[in-house]
Protein backbone atom coordinates (compact mmCIF):
# COMPACT_ATOMS: atom_id res chain seq x y z
CA UNK A 1 0.00 0.00 0.00
CA UNK A 2 1.49 2.95 -0.97
CA UNK A 3 2.48 5.87 1.49
CA UNK A 4 0.38 8.94 1.49
CA UNK A 5 1.59 12.16 1.24
CA UNK A 6 2.13 14.59 4.27
CA UNK A 7 -0.18 17.38 2.79
CA UNK A 8 -2.69 14.00 2.48
CA UNK A 9 -2.18 13.08 5.73
CA UNK A 10 -2.61 16.35 7.20
CA UNK A 11 -6.02 16.78 5.61
CA UNK A 12 -7.16 13.25 6.77
CA UNK A 13 -6.40 14.29 10.27
CA UNK A 14 -8.07 17.34 10.19
CA UNK A 15 -10.89 15.72 8.31
CA UNK A 16 -11.04 13.44 11.23
CA UNK A 17 -10.71 15.94 14.02
CA UNK A 18 -13.55 17.69 12.55
CA UNK A 19 -16.01 15.02 12.70
CA UNK A 20 -14.65 14.23 16.43
CA UNK A 21 -15.69 17.41 16.95
CA UNK A 22 -19.16 17.35 16.09
CA UNK A 23 -19.98 13.76 17.21
CA UNK A 24 -18.39 14.96 20.88
CA UNK A 25 -20.89 18.07 20.05
CA UNK A 26 -23.84 15.87 19.46
CA UNK A 27 -23.54 12.91 21.78
CA UNK A 28 -20.81 13.73 24.55
CA UNK A 29 -17.73 12.09 25.30
CA UNK A 30 -18.99 9.07 27.14
CA UNK A 31 -21.97 8.25 24.08
CA UNK A 32 -19.33 8.47 21.62
CA UNK A 33 -17.89 5.43 20.23
CA UNK A 34 -15.18 5.38 17.99
CA UNK A 35 -17.23 3.80 15.66
CA UNK A 36 -19.64 6.66 15.41
CA UNK A 37 -16.63 8.64 14.42
CA UNK A 38 -15.53 6.90 11.68
CA UNK A 39 -19.18 6.80 10.28
CA UNK A 40 -18.74 10.51 10.66
CA UNK A 41 -15.36 11.11 8.89
CA UNK A 42 -16.31 7.99 6.07
CA UNK A 43 -12.90 6.45 7.12
CA UNK A 44 -12.35 2.58 8.28
CA UNK A 45 -11.77 1.64 11.64
CA UNK A 46 -7.95 1.18 10.19
CA UNK A 47 -7.43 4.13 9.17
CA UNK A 48 -8.50 6.50 11.99
CA UNK A 49 -6.64 4.12 14.19
CA UNK A 50 -3.40 5.38 11.80
CA UNK A 51 -4.25 8.92 13.50
CA UNK A 52 -5.53 8.10 17.08
CA UNK A 53 -5.66 5.16 19.25
CA UNK A 54 -8.50 6.70 21.35
CA UNK A 55 -11.06 9.26 22.14
CA UNK A 56 -8.40 10.97 24.64
CA UNK A 57 -6.28 10.83 22.19
CA UNK A 58 -8.43 12.82 19.50
CA UNK A 59 -9.07 15.29 22.28
CA UNK A 60 -5.30 15.94 22.54
CA UNK A 61 -5.21 16.49 19.03
CA UNK A 62 -8.69 18.73 19.48
CA UNK A 63 -6.70 20.68 22.22
CA UNK A 64 -3.37 21.01 19.99
CA UNK A 65 -5.42 22.23 17.11
CA UNK A 66 -7.06 25.07 19.03
CA UNK A 67 -3.73 26.05 20.36
CA UNK A 68 -2.44 26.60 17.07
CA UNK A 69 -4.90 28.39 15.83
CA UNK A 70 -5.52 30.67 18.74
CA UNK A 71 -1.61 31.65 18.79
CA UNK A 72 -2.13 32.42 15.31
CA UNK A 73 -5.49 34.93 15.88
CA UNK A 74 -3.46 36.48 18.35
CA UNK A 75 -0.42 37.22 17.40
CA UNK A 76 -1.38 40.33 16.40
CA UNK A 77 -2.59 42.16 18.98
CA UNK A 78 0.14 43.39 20.93
CA UNK A 79 1.13 45.18 18.06
CA UNK A 80 -2.12 46.07 16.74
CA UNK A 81 -2.53 50.12 16.39
CA UNK A 82 -6.03 49.88 17.67
CA UNK A 83 -6.09 47.03 20.12
CA UNK A 84 -9.99 47.44 21.35
CA UNK A 85 -10.28 46.74 17.29
CA UNK A 86 -8.24 43.84 17.28
CA UNK A 87 -10.15 42.15 20.65
CA UNK A 88 -13.29 43.07 18.62
CA UNK A 89 -12.48 40.91 15.43
CA UNK A 90 -11.20 38.21 17.62
CA UNK A 91 -14.42 38.30 19.50
CA UNK A 92 -16.36 38.20 16.29
CA UNK A 93 -14.15 34.92 15.29
CA UNK A 94 -14.92 32.48 18.50
CA UNK A 95 -18.49 34.00 19.68
CA UNK A 96 -20.31 35.00 15.83
CA UNK A 97 -18.13 33.31 13.32
CA UNK A 98 -17.17 29.89 14.74
CA UNK A 99 -20.10 27.14 14.17
CA UNK A 100 -22.23 27.05 17.52
CA UNK A 101 -21.25 23.12 18.05
CA UNK A 102 -17.06 24.19 18.48
CA UNK A 103 -18.40 25.78 21.48
CA UNK A 104 -20.49 22.71 22.87
CA UNK A 105 -17.65 20.46 22.06
CA UNK A 106 -15.45 23.13 23.89
CA UNK A 107 -18.03 22.73 27.15
CA UNK A 108 -18.30 19.25 26.96
CA UNK A 109 -14.49 18.70 27.14
CA UNK A 110 -14.43 20.95 30.00
CA UNK A 111 -17.16 18.77 32.09
CA UNK A 112 -15.61 15.60 31.23
CA UNK A 113 -12.22 17.13 32.52
CA UNK A 114 -13.58 16.91 35.58
CA UNK A 115 -14.07 12.96 35.48
CA UNK A 116 -10.88 11.82 33.58
CA UNK A 117 -7.35 12.97 34.99
CA UNK A 118 -5.95 12.75 31.73
CA UNK A 119 -8.54 14.97 30.24
CA UNK A 120 -8.43 17.43 32.77
CA UNK A 121 -4.75 17.38 32.17
CA UNK A 122 -4.47 18.28 28.49
CA UNK A 123 -7.65 20.80 29.00
CA UNK A 124 -6.03 22.65 31.50
CA UNK A 125 -2.50 22.97 29.39
CA UNK A 126 -4.73 24.82 26.85
CA UNK A 127 -6.24 27.12 29.55
CA UNK A 128 -3.23 27.76 31.04
CA UNK A 129 -1.64 28.66 28.09
CA UNK A 130 -4.58 31.09 26.62
CA UNK A 131 -4.71 32.72 29.96
CA UNK A 132 -1.28 33.44 30.06
CA UNK A 133 -0.98 34.39 26.63
CA UNK A 134 -3.16 37.24 27.88
CA UNK A 135 -1.79 37.63 31.40
CA UNK A 136 1.52 38.53 28.84
CA UNK A 137 -0.28 40.95 26.65
CA UNK A 138 -1.80 42.92 29.26
CA UNK A 139 1.87 43.11 31.06
CA UNK A 140 3.67 44.17 28.21
CA UNK A 141 0.92 46.62 26.89
CA UNK A 142 0.75 48.48 30.66
CA UNK A 143 4.90 48.36 30.23
CA UNK A 144 4.76 50.52 26.88
CA UNK A 145 2.49 52.52 28.65
CA UNK A 146 -0.61 51.82 26.29
CA UNK A 147 -2.90 50.92 28.53
CA UNK A 148 -3.63 51.70 32.78
CA UNK A 149 -5.89 49.57 34.44
CA UNK A 150 -6.94 50.12 38.14
CA UNK A 151 -6.68 46.02 38.80
CA UNK A 152 -3.53 44.26 39.15
CA UNK A 153 -2.50 42.03 35.76
CA UNK A 154 -3.34 38.53 37.25
CA UNK A 155 -6.84 39.94 38.56
CA UNK A 156 -7.56 42.08 35.56
CA UNK A 157 -6.46 38.30 33.05
CA UNK A 158 -8.59 36.72 35.60
CA UNK A 159 -11.57 38.82 35.32
CA UNK A 160 -11.18 38.89 31.42
CA UNK A 161 -11.03 34.87 30.90
CA UNK A 162 -14.31 35.39 33.18
CA UNK A 163 -15.95 37.05 30.70
CA UNK A 164 -14.52 34.87 27.50
CA UNK A 165 -16.02 31.46 29.78
CA UNK A 166 -19.67 33.34 30.01
CA UNK A 167 -19.87 34.17 26.51
CA UNK A 168 -18.37 30.28 25.60
CA UNK A 169 -21.15 28.87 27.80
CA UNK A 170 -24.21 31.49 26.66
CA UNK A 171 -23.18 31.29 23.10
CA UNK A 172 -23.26 27.08 23.68
CA UNK A 173 -26.27 26.87 25.68
CA UNK A 174 -28.58 29.50 24.56
CA UNK A 175 -30.31 29.44 20.98
CA UNK A 176 -31.01 33.01 21.39
CA UNK A 177 -27.99 34.52 21.96
CA UNK A 178 -27.29 37.05 19.67
CA UNK A 179 -23.59 37.99 19.89
CA UNK A 180 -23.57 41.09 17.11
CA UNK A 181 -25.80 42.26 19.80
CA UNK A 182 -24.20 41.80 22.85
CA UNK A 183 -20.60 42.07 21.91
CA UNK A 184 -20.27 46.27 21.54
CA UNK A 185 -21.13 46.06 25.35
CA UNK A 186 -18.84 43.33 26.58
CA UNK A 187 -16.00 45.46 24.54
CA UNK A 188 -17.07 49.06 26.47
CA UNK A 189 -17.26 46.73 29.71
CA UNK A 190 -13.40 45.69 28.84
CA UNK A 191 -12.70 48.60 27.24
CA UNK A 192 -13.34 50.20 31.14
CA UNK A 193 -11.08 47.25 32.61
CA UNK A 194 -8.02 47.90 30.35
CA UNK A 195 -8.58 51.91 30.26
CA UNK A 196 -6.26 52.86 27.10
CA UNK A 197 -3.96 55.20 26.98
CA UNK A 198 -4.22 57.68 23.97
CA UNK A 199 -1.11 57.58 22.23
CA UNK A 200 0.88 60.73 20.97
CA UNK A 201 0.64 61.14 17.29
CA UNK A 202 3.19 63.07 14.97
CA UNK A 203 1.44 65.37 12.91
CA UNK A 204 2.65 65.89 9.23
CA UNK A 205 3.09 69.63 8.58
CA UNK A 206 0.76 70.16 5.18
CA UNK A 207 2.60 70.52 2.30
CA UNK A 208 3.32 74.48 1.82
CA UNK A 209 2.56 75.05 5.63
CA UNK A 210 5.06 77.49 7.52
Amino acid sequence: MPRLKPDVQRQRRAHILDAAELCFARAGFHRTTMQDICREAGVSPGALYLYFNSKEALIAGIAERDRAEFQQRFNGLATAPDLLKALDQLAKQYFVEEPPHKRVMCIEIGLEATRNPHIGEIYRSVDTFVHQSFRDLFQRLKDEGRIAPALDIPTLAAVFATIGDGLFWRRATDPSFDGPAVLPAVLAVIEGLLNPVAQPTTDIPAKGAS
